[in-house]
């Protein structure tokens, strides 16, 4: 799992919404750069536990690229900018105080399951991606 030559998305496998937030992602990483790992899956609970994060933190999305771990609309932003125009530009709201941003952040995360769903198991992907999934 090298953070270094990949960045690593990290997120909550049965969330709807963290579904359709990695879906977007692969549609338009078209040079592949980006893994992805389920917060619940094994590698997802070591790099949790590398990064000094709490094994249960499940509601939030991590953004782990060179040596570091990008939460919440940080790791958000931070995606959406290395995945080159037109996403790039919205990384202007990275002026936005990080506290501001995480405001909307957590209620977006606290009510996530309830706005838009939630699934019984976490995302299986295809043979064409299976390669990009940390196990």
């Amino acid at each position: 799992m090298n953070s270094e030559e990949h960045p690593i998305l990290l997120f909550d496998g049965i969330c709807n919404l963290c579904n359709w937030i990695v879906r977007f992602a692969l549609k338009r990483d078209r040079a592949g750069l980006f893994r992805f790992a389920s917060l619940q899956s094994a590698s997802g609970q070591e790099l949790l536990e590398r990064f000094g994060r709490p094994r249960l933190e499940l509601n939030s999305y991590l953004l782990i690229h060179q040596g570091r771990c990008l939460d919440k609309s940080s790791a958000g932003l931070t995606t959406l900018k290395m995945l080159g125009w037109p996403w790039r530009g919205l990384y202007i709201l990275i002026a936005v105080p990080k506290p501001l941003r995480d405001l909307a952040y957590d209620f977006i995360a606290r009510n996530r399951y309830r706005i838009f769903g939630k699934r019984e198991t976490c995302m299986l992907p295809n043979p064409e991606i299976r390669g990009r999934f940390l196990p």
